[in-house]
């Protein structure tokens, strides 16, 4: 970074005692110590950035004032501190406590502030008018079976602002590839993220390498209860398997009994077997494009 930040030894070797004692929360830190425990946290925030010039632009910042925080000669106001926070996807735990000991893992890949404001934009403004929580049925064609169709279940919860998508794979699809069928084994899990015209899903199993994409749309239907859209996996073209499929998602809601019946119907099911609501947006017969 141009003109490299400043270092603040006498600081880092207080800290480093302070954390080998475990005692940091009981230490008598000075107001010049407090100001270089928010510098020595900039620094590392800011590590990677192409530049102090290049960073401050970004955070909106005035260089000079910028450079007294890194100095630990002063705490921004409030409203900079805001914005510094969420920039960097940090706390205000940030003024008083080394930044690595409040965050231990990477920064959230979707708050990342190089694409927050683009893919990680829209991530908590999924309404439960939009797409509400409780159980779905889905089906679509099977991705490795021609003549065939996958019914399963998914929940849908809300944490923290955000949508998040768990279901299971069908035994019989695991079992056909050789892979374990326990329950830890065949579940999924994803998120849900509104678009301008319905929802996209990003979903996995546990350790899994590739995804599975998901857009849905309300369907026109007079219980309001479908959405209708496609999945894609990312796999390579195989001229015997799908690469992508329709799929209709169902409202099950919270009623057990309801959920219930329909777990003991998932699995692979022929065209026949399908819930004729299902069958009919899926247009069996009709190749998708």
């Amino acid at each position: 970074m141009d003109g490299g930040f400043p270092d603040r030894m006498g600081v880092q070797k207080r800290r480093k005692v302070m954390a080998k004692e475990g005692n940091a929360a009981e230490a008598q830190l000075s107001p010049a110590e407090l100001r270089g425990v928010f510098g020595a946290n900039l620094r590392r925030l800011g590590q990677d950035a192409a530049s102090i010039s290049a960073l401050c632009r970004d955070l909106g910042i005035n260089r000079t004032q910028f450079n007294r925080y890194l100095a630990g000669e002063s705490f921004p106001r409030p409203d900079v501190l805001h914005r510094i926070c969420r920039f960097f996807g940090v706390d205000a735990r940030i003024l008083l406590e080394p930044v690595t000991h409040i965050r231990d893992t990477p920064r959230d890949l979707l708050r990342h502030p190089f694409i927050a404001n683009y893919v990680g934009a829209g991530m908590m403004g999924l309404s439960e008018e939009e797409f509400p929580s409780g159980f779905y049925r889905f089906s679509r064609a099977a991705f490795s079976e021609e003549e065939r169709f996958v019914v399963g279940l998914v929940h849908i919860t809300r944490r923290d602002g955000f949508t998040f998508l768990r279901g299971f794979e069908p035994k019989e699809a695991m079992s056909m590839h050789d892979l374990p069928t326990d329950p830890a084994s065949r579940e999924f899990r994803g998120f849900v993220m509104p678009q301008a015209e319905g929802i996209a899903a990003m979903v996995s199993r546990n350790g899994a390498v590739t995804t599975s994409f998901n857009y849905l749309s309300r369907a026109a239907a007079l219980a309001n209860h479908f959405w209708v859209g496609y999945t894609v996996r990312t796999t390579p073209e195989n001229p015997s398997g799908r690469r992508a499929a329709r799929l209709v998602y169902e409202f099950l809601g919270h009623d057990t009994h309801k959920v219930l019946a329909v777990a003991r119907s998932t699995g692979y099911r022929t065209a026949s077997e399908l819930v004729p609501f299902h069958r009919q947006q899926l247009r069996v017969n009709d190749p998708f494009r």
